[in-house]
C-alpha cells in the first residue's frame, strides 16, 4: 500500500469498522533529526476499547491494541510532511 489515496482509503476502512468507537493515545518516544529538514519519529501507540478485530487477530483482554510507529518527516516549503510510515504491533506478554 503506497501513496496518500491508498493510505486514506485503508484508514477510513479501519476507523469505520473494528476501530469504530475506540480512542487513541500516542506517546512520542524519540525524535531524531537526520538533517534540519528530515526527522525520524518513534511513537508508542495505543488503541483503547477495542472489541473485535479481523479474523486471526486476538483482542487483548484489556481491549488495548498496542503498536509502535516510525514516521519519517520531511520539511518542504516550511511545512512538515510524512514521507514514510511504518506501524508494527506489540504482542502482549504471554
Amino acid at each position: 500500500m503506497y501513496g496518500k489515496a491508498a493510505f486514506v482509503e485503508r484508514h477510513s476502512q479501519i476507523l469505520s469498522t473494528f476501530y469504530k468507537g475506540t480512542t487513541k493515545h500516542h506517546t512520542i518516544r524519540r525524535v531524531r533529526f537526520i538533517t534540519p529538514d528530515v526527522a525520524v519519529v518513534d511513537i508508542d501507540n495505543e488503541v483503547r476499547s477495542v472489541r473485535a478485530m479481523p479474523a486471526g487477530i486476538v483482542v487483548p483482554p484489556d481491549g488495548i491494541v498496542k503498536t509502535q510507529l516510525m514516521e519519517v518527516f520531511v520539511r518542504r516549503e516550511n511545512r512538515w510532511w510524512i514521507e514514510a510510515y511504518h506501524n508494527v504491533d506489540v504482542k502482549p506478554p504471554p
